[in-house]
């Protein structure tokens, strides 16, 4: 420990100084422009001093080249996300991982008073035609993106974000409907989960899959999912904490270590109120049956205990784990259908593919089709804002419609087909009485 506010030789330490004893060594901490707690050491307090004075004049130089707008995409990016004390841990993990691997070494380099709008909007081009990055992909790096310009214009750095209005017309070129995970029909769902409930293989899994359809809970609001937070008597089931994979990055990493923790919910309004289906309802029912001959979950993660669902091993599932049961689903349920198809001499209803994400996505599309309150429906899901809710709703309406129209046509063919006057008793108008 410091000894004090002097050295061993009575000399006062400024401010960030120590000494130990134990070693005779000297140390400076200070914060980073990063939020992080940093070093620097000396057996001489004369030279411990030369180098406080160099990291200041460090600091100050950048701060000259960040002014006379020579700092590159980099770094203000870095200055950015130093100062974005509010976010999540998973979501600057996330931010500073997209960045890093999409932008850090090819546009981050540029510098920020030359980029314009035209260059903003080719390397998201580059991104999405020639890397093969997903439309959410794109928006995510945007949202990271437009702040970080953001900040240069509010610094007087730069006049104008280059940035502004470039994703609004790249989803405009592409369609309104570009990156939209559809839900899966009323007969894809049906056989879905049809085929799991009678598969020897695969009905481990319907306990799972019919929570994931019947609530539309996001994949690690499921996961985290305890004992406590379901009401069986009242047939509820409290969204209250998600289980989040956060990655430990330094700025510059594209890789860290992955860990499990506990978070709120995405948004706000993700803390809410469910009411189960009978479905669900059997579905908690069965599981829990079975944990009493099998054994509980055990896992603790951030003190939190008691999760519901898990896999062989013990442990909690986790989104790769039922990913990967949906695929083998699918594959088998494909090859299968077209045999039966075949020998019925039918069409066969084949399964496109899909994540666990589009079981939510389905679920919220079920609820469209029979709530015509938006708010409802916005409640139920824990959308941020009921934009999201309208986009679903709409194509769940357009659906419904398409349905209707059809069922009114089968029917006005047999109107039309159909000749009252060819009735028995019945007499033809032109006829005389």
């Amino acid at each position: 420990m410091a000894q004090g506010r002097k050295d061993n030789r009575g000399r006062a330490l400024r401010k960030g100084e120590s000494y130990r004893a134990s070693t005779k060594r000297y140390s400076y901490s200070y914060t980073d422009p990063f939020g992080n707690r940093k070093f620097i050491y000396a057996k001489d307090l004369a030279k411990l001093r030369e180098r406080e004075d160099k990291l200041k004049r460090d600091q100050l130089d950048g701060l000259d080249i960040y002014v006379a707008g020579h700092a590159t995409v980099n770094d203000v990016f870095d200055r950015y996300i130093s100062m974005k004390y509010e976010l999540k841990e998973t979501t600057r993990s996330n931010y500073i991982y997209m960045y890093n691997r999409f932008v850090r070494e090819s546009f981050g380099m540029k510098k920020i008073g030359e980029v314009k709008y035209s260059d903003v909007k080719q390397f998201y081009y580059y991104l999405l035609n020639e890397v093969g990055i997903q439309a959410n992909t794109a928006d995510t790096i945007h949202t990271i993106l437009h702040p970080t310009f953001e900040l240069a214009v509010k610094d007087d750095v730069i006049r104008k974000n280059p940035t502004n209005g470039v994703m609004a017309e790249i989803k405009k070129k592409a369609g309104k409907n570009k990156g939209i995970r559809n839900a899966l029909t009323r007969d894809q769902q049906s056989a879905f989960m049809d085929y799991v409930a009678n598969s020897p293989v695969y009905c481990r899994w319907w306990t799972v899959l019919t929570v994931l359809l019947g609530t539309g809970c996001r994949v690690g609001e499921f996961i985290g999912l305890r004992w406590e937070d379901i009401d069986t008597e009242k047939r509820e089931i409290s969204i209250n904490h998600n289980i989040v994979n956060v990655r430990k990055l330094d700025i510059n990493e594209t890789s860290g270590k992955m860990s499990l923790e506990v978070s709120t919910p995405k948004t706000e309004t993700g803390i809410r109120i469910i009411p189960m289906l009978d479905s669900v309802y059997d579905a908690f029912m069965m599981e829990y049956e079975e944990q009493k001959e099998t054994g509980f979950n055990t896992t603790i993660i951030d003190g939190y205990t008691g999760f519901i669902f898990q896999n062989r091993t013990g442990n909690i599932l986790n989104q790769q784990n039922i990913n990967d049961a949906i695929r083998r689903i699918i594959a088998d349920y494909n090859y299968d259908e077209q045999i039966r198809a075949k020998k019925e001499k039918r069409l066969p209803i084949m399964l496109p593919n899909f994540s666990c994400h589009h079981l939510r996505h389905t679920f919220c599309t079920r609820l469209c089709e029979v709530e015509s309150n938006p708010k409802v429906i916005m409640e139920i899901m824990g959308h941020k804002d009921i934009q999201t809710t309208m986009n679903i709703y709409a194509e769940a309406q357009s659906e419904l419609k398409k349905q209707t129209m059809n069922n009114l046509s089968s029917e006005w063919n047999k109107i039309l087909e159909s000749d009252p006057r060819k009735a028995e008793n019945v007499p033809d108008s032109n006829e005389e009485n």
